[in-house]
């Protein structure tokens, strides 16, 4: 079924979640290495694994089959295809790739030196002038900041546009999305550190919601009405407090869980758009139109990544037997850029 035989043995490493908990649940093991059993099958050699909230929360809380322990997180990485299926056509054997697939609890993750990936979901070819690293980290906020702002809002050039947490893994590639497509943006933060990344970056307008009213600065930005589209990607008051800096018949998109007590009589009054973003649903649901979606986001990402108009922050790399302190660095907060874990 394949057309390479396989550089490995039986065995490999892989950071399983043992139980339900803090990070002290994940253990550096030896597993069977998977194996191609579709025609549609890749085998890909991680070389790097992206580390994102979800992880953390899916650790603490359960996976999406929390009957199905240990398991093995991670739902980006990057690596080099070894081996393929007979019916696949988009790779072959030493192809870099990149991919946001697995790590939820219903298939082996990226925590892992090997994964089987099917080609038909959301896997492309790495950008060839972007780091293993890099590549690794990019995927789960690429697709969730794209399908956020183009697909759910449907951001046209010309438009302005309110992105909170500019610093934040899916903030810092959404403010470079929005760029892209001829947007003015702006973005809050925290510190003037962070004012000089999200500068950098693009952005046109710099909010310090500690020390400034966040809505009366947009409008003195956007104009009294708003601004065209707010991305939440904090929740709770922020969500709400997006009806209030969005022009009428304007567009807000979250990827956090409104909350129940909501107010929503400002969304309603202003005929608000309402869009609700997680990228995890095609592949909970098998959505293979969805899933083929985001391969080709990613593959006009790496695009963008190769023309430099694209780029990921990386806060730090460890090993992949240091997965339990980079989920206790993600949760303690504060951190500009995306952690990484190097698998190979």
């Amino acid at each position: 079924m394949s057309s390479t035989l396989s550089l490995w043995g039986a065995d490999m490493r892989a950071m399983l979640m043992t139980a339900t908990g803090g990070p002290e649940v994940l253990h550096l093991a030896d597993v069977e290495k998977p194996a191609i059993t579709n025609s549609h099958n890749i085998l890909v050699r991680i070389k790097t694994a992206g580390i994102n909230p979800v992880d953390t929360k899916l650790r603490s809380r359960g996976t999406y089959d929390p009957s199905n322990l240990p398991a093995i997180l991670g739902c980006d990485g990057a690596g080099i295809v070894e081996e393929i299926g007979r019916d696949v056509s988009r790779f072959t054997p030493g192809d870099e790739v990149y991919y946001c697939y697995g790590g939820i609890g219903l298939a082996p993750g990226s925590y892992a030196e090997s994964i089987v990936l099917d080609e038909r979901h959301a896997v492309a070819h790495k950008p060839k002038h972007a780091s293993f690293a890099e590549a690794a980290a990019a995927p789960l906020v690429l697709i969730t900041a794209w399908e956020s702002l183009f697909d759910r809002a449907r951001m046209q050039a010309g438009q302005k546009v309110l992105i909170h947490a500019g610093v934040g893994g899916v903030g810092h590639v959404a403010i470079q999305l929005a760029k892209h497509a001829g947007c003015h943006v702006a973005t809050t933060v925290s510190d003037d550190a962070k004012d000089d990344f999200v500068k950098a970056l693009g952005a046109d307008h710099v909010i310090h919601y500690r020390d400034q009213d966040v809505t009366q600065s947009v409008r003195e930005w956007a104009g009294e009405k708003g601004a065209d589209i707010a991305f939440d990607t904090v929740g709770g008051e922020i969500f709400e407090q997006c009806f209030a800096v969005v022009k009428p018949y304007g567009d807000v998109v979250t990827i956090l869980q409104p909350g129940v007590d909501t107010d929503w009589t400002v969304a309603r009054t202003k005929n608000l758009r309402i869009s609700l973003e997680l990228m995890l649903s095609p592949q909970c649901y098998g959505w293979l139109d969805t899933l083929a979606h985001q391969a080709d986001i990613l593959e006009k990402c790496a695009s963008l990544f190769d023309a430099q108009e694209l780029s990921i922050k990386l806060a730090k790399t460890l090993p992949l037997e240091q997965a339990a302190e980079a989920h206790r660095l993600l949760e303690a907060g504060g951190m500009t850029g995306k952690l990484v874990l190097n698998a190979d």
